[in-house]
């Protein structure tokens, strides 16, 4: 479904502060993959993901979608086939509109518009049933601003928005990083329970280990701008924290396992 072919991306080239963000990436994701992708501070991973969705343009190498060839298209033009939930909860929500409001932009995403603007009874029922979903009481709150909502109930909402459409490719760019961890275990549980009801392709960026093994059936490792490990099925189901270390160790001499990664 997705293919990255000697893929290669530097920053500030030819200059004092240039970084080799990614080296010759070659990556394929099938139909209903959902993807870990685990590493160290400026191993790659925000990189890859912003690479996919559009936001930074490859050095070198291609980008494929179905077998299109996307290199060359802006991030707009694939925000059609993405859903993206980003770290910060305050954004992927415009935090004056209401929640119903915010869901109604979600839903209309890519469809064409005219100056009227309402939302139907039918559409009401919709987004009543999907926040019921989430189990956090919003389905009641419909005509909240978001703004006045916790980060927690944020991140839920932006992981529905992102998701009201079904689209093509789920990217969750460590969107429980700044939660506490009560609440990130939560919208982890969300996360699942969605991708698996939409069958959707997802392709999920942490710093958490723990997380990394527990989620999606496929696990991907980087450092220093290279994939190092690629792990999937049975043998990523037997995966535990301590193999994670010792193959950051054994896999990458340059690979430093920081402090954020420890403590998650």
């Amino acid at each position: 479904m997705i293919a990255l072919d000697s893929v290669h991306k530097t920053f500030n080239e030819g200059t004092i502060n240039e970084r080799k963000a990614l080296i010759d990436i070659n990556l394929k994701l099938e139909e209903g993959d959902f993807v870990s992708v685990i590493g160290g501070n400026g191993a790659g991973k925000s990189t890859l993901l912003n690479l996919i969705a559009g936001v930074y343009e490859v050095d070198s190498g291609h980008i494929y979608f179905d077998g299109i060839d996307v290199t060359e298209e802006k991030e707009h033009k694939r925000a059609g086939f993405l859903g993206r939930v980003f770290q910060d909860p305050m954004l992927g929500t415009a935090a004056n509109m209401q929640i119903d409001e915010n869901l109604a932009l979600a839903y209309r995403r890519g469809k064409r518009r005219s100056l009227a603007w309402g939302i139907r009874p039918a559409e009401k029922e919709r987004y009543k049933k999907e926040l019921a979903m989430l189990d956090l009481g919003l389905e009641s709150r419909m005509t909240t601003k978001v703004g006045l909502l916790s980060g927690g109930q944020r991140q839920a909402l932006t992981l529905l928005m992102a998701t009201i459409q079904k689209p093509r490719l789920l990217l969750l760019d460590e969107h429980t990083a700044a939660l506490d961890p009560k609440t990130a275990q939560k919208v982890l549980e969300l996360t699942d329970e969605i991708v698996q009801r939409e069958g959707l392709t997802t392709f999920m960026v942490t710093h958490n280990m723990k997380d990394a093994i527990r989620h999606g059936n496929r696990l991907i490792m980087m450092s220093a701008g290279k994939i190092i490990y690629d792990v999937r099925g049975e043998e990523k189901r037997k995966l535990e924290v301590a193999d994670l270390m010792q193959k950051f160790q054994s896999s990458a001499q340059d690979a430093i396992i920081n402090d954020r990664m420890l403590l998650s």
